[in-house]
């Protein structure tokens, strides 16, 4: 219904920003992240995801389109509703939450408040698999993981990716000339994405 909201940020709490649009105040439920980016009484834009449901009705509002993909993401897991996973992506950025799905560091998704090993693991479980079914399906990241140049840290580092939504020809290219040697998952993934950006 809604792709994103542009306007004057009226005001900002805990875990939710008002976005001033034309006179009408949308009110966001937003991530840590999304909240340090938003400044009051500046003009602000979020992309947005409407959860409809009996007796709910509510907006969420991201300030990068890799963090609405991420959260999308999460909610296809099974036992992550948007509670959940605004937790998640509050406790960690996307780039984190791929490099976590990627190397099955459950660690890191149990940081976020109410999420235990048994949906950390699920979540590691249900989208790995995703993640290999897109493989098999043609397009998926074959073309980026079977490139010789690139080892197993750039292989989980494309899947990582894919997490994120970008499609392997995005991943290929965003790898190429990066350091795979000496940077850490999280690092690749990160410098990946700074590409991509410009």
């Amino acid at each position: 219904m809604f792709y994103y909201l542009e306007g004057i940020v009226a005001e900002i709490l805990p875990s939710l920003a008002v976005i001033d649009c034309g006179g009408v105040g949308y009110a966001c439920k937003a991530t840590s992240h999304t909240l340090a980016v938003l400044k009051k009484g500046q003009k602000g834009k979020v992309y947005t995801y409407l959860n409809v449901g009996e007796g709910v009705f509510d907006l969420y509002g991201f300030a990068a389109l890799n963090e609405l993909n991420s959260f999308r993401m999460l909610l296809g897991v099974s036992g992550v509703g948007p509670k959940a996973a605004l937790g998640i992506l509050s406790s960690c950025t996307p780039e984190h939450l791929a490099a976590a799905i990627a190397s099955g560091d459950e660690r890191t998704l149990t940081a976020a408040p109410g999420i235990g090993k048994k949906i950390a693991r699920r979540m590691i479980l249900e989208l790995k698999d995703k993640i290999s079914a897109e493989m098999s399906g043609g397009e998926g990241f074959s073309a980026a993981i079977s490139v010789p140049a690139f080892p197993g840290k750039a292989a989980e580092a494309a899947q990582a990716l894919g997490v994120l939504g970008y499609s392997a020809a995005e991943a290929e290219r965003a790898l190429k000339g990066l350091d795979m040697d000496n940077l850490s998952l999280e690092e690749i993934i990160r410098q990946s994405l700074k590409k991509m950006a410009k």
